[in-house]
């Protein structure tokens, strides 16, 4: 896992615990309704934990009970924290779209990493998370999260 911070944060003992108590909305691009997809099942454990999910991908219209959009540009009220399920390759336009729309922090699943979107991102005032499943960070701070 990597973490990034733009320089207008300050560091602290733990940023991802801090983003998972200050940020309830979350994006999920590449969510599936296919529940053997891990992007399911992630967002399924999130969205019973108390976050507000909303499915982006063009080829849902719905996942998880909730209204799916093509792109982070047609969801109609604020993002903030984009979650990515797609190759490495891919998350250049997601970051451009999450800039756009005003997203407070990109976190690309475990296994995605783009050293060039990531930056991009950090430099226009966004928080990233990189290589890191955003289930297993909750889990590791339940006790923490229910205080």
């Amino acid at each position: 896992m990597r973490v990034l911070l733009p320089g207008s944060v300050n560091a602290s003992a733990d940023a991802v615990l801090e983003l998972l108590q200050k940020y309830q909305t979350i994006a999920v691009v590449g969510l599936s309704s296919n529940p053997m997809r891990p992007s399911y099942a992630v967002t399924e454990y999130m969205q019973a934990a108390g976050y507000r999910i909303i499915p982006v991908n063009p080829n849902e219209t719905e996942v998880l009970g909730e209204k799916s959009y093509a792109r982070l540009e047609d969801v109609p009220e604020k993002i903030e924290i984009v979650n990515v399920f797609r190759r490495p390759e891919e998350v250049p336009p997601v970051v451009e779209s999450a800039i756009r729309v005003g997203a407070k922090v990109i976190w690309m699943q475990l296994g995605i990493a783009n050293e060039e979107a990531a930056e991009k991102a950090r430099s226009a005032g966004l928080v990233v998370i990189e290589d890191a499943c955003i289930l297993v960070e909750h889990r590791r701070r339940t006790r923490e999260l229910q205080q």
